[in-house]
């Protein structure tokens, strides 16, 4: 493990897809699907945070080595991996729960975002709308969501979501691929 540790949680949709694609990449040490963000008391469930009412995000919670890949590289495969312009949406999940969203850790991350997120914006037709906020209690999800896309390829939500953002991912940032 190196000295130069870093941890960002990002949301972006479904946590299966942010999830799938971070495990793809070069310096990240490891990807743990969870939820954060929400208002109310206790460890929250799949299905509470699916009824949108926990305030909760479906986060994944990325290790990286920043000797090995930057958080600046780590953010701009996070907006080119999903659609940073649609407000609580991606694709056919609606609701606050697929919000996307960064959660850092200190005012550094919080600073690289918001200069990441200015240095992209010319790049997309619509207003990025990703909320940027600091990281509050970050609770990990059941067992069976994590490694989702490696232990269910064959799955119809894999196939049709996921497969397509792993090639648009090996098609923008080959050079960044494990």
């Amino acid at each position: 493990m190196s000295a130069n540790k870093e941890v960002i949680t990002l949301g972006g949709g479904c946590f299966w897809c942010v999830e799938a694609v971070f495990q793809q990449i070069k310096g990240v040490e490891s990807v743990v699907s969870g939820y954060t963000g929400g208002t109310v008391p206790g460890t929250p469930t799949y299905r509470e945070i699916c009824s949108g009412l926990t305030g909760h995000a479906e986060v994944v919670q990325v290790t990286f080595d920043a000797d090995v890949i930057s958080l600046e590289d780590i953010l701009i495969i996070f907006f080119t991996s999903h659609d940073p312009t649609t407000l609580n949406r991606q694709g056919a999940d609606r609701g606050t729960q697929y919000r996307s969203v960064v959660y850092y850790t200190n005012e550094t991350q919080k600073e690289i975002t918001e200069a990441v997120i200015s240095k992209i914006q010319p790049y997309f037709d619509d207003k990025i709308v990703t909320e940027v906020s600091p990281l509050g209690v970050f609770f990990e999800a059941e067992d069976y969501h994590q490694d989702y896309y490696e232990n269910n390829k064959t799955q119809g939500y894999c196939t049709a979501v996921i497969s397509p953002k792993l090639a648009k991912l090996r098609h923008m940032h080959a050079d960044k691929l494990k």
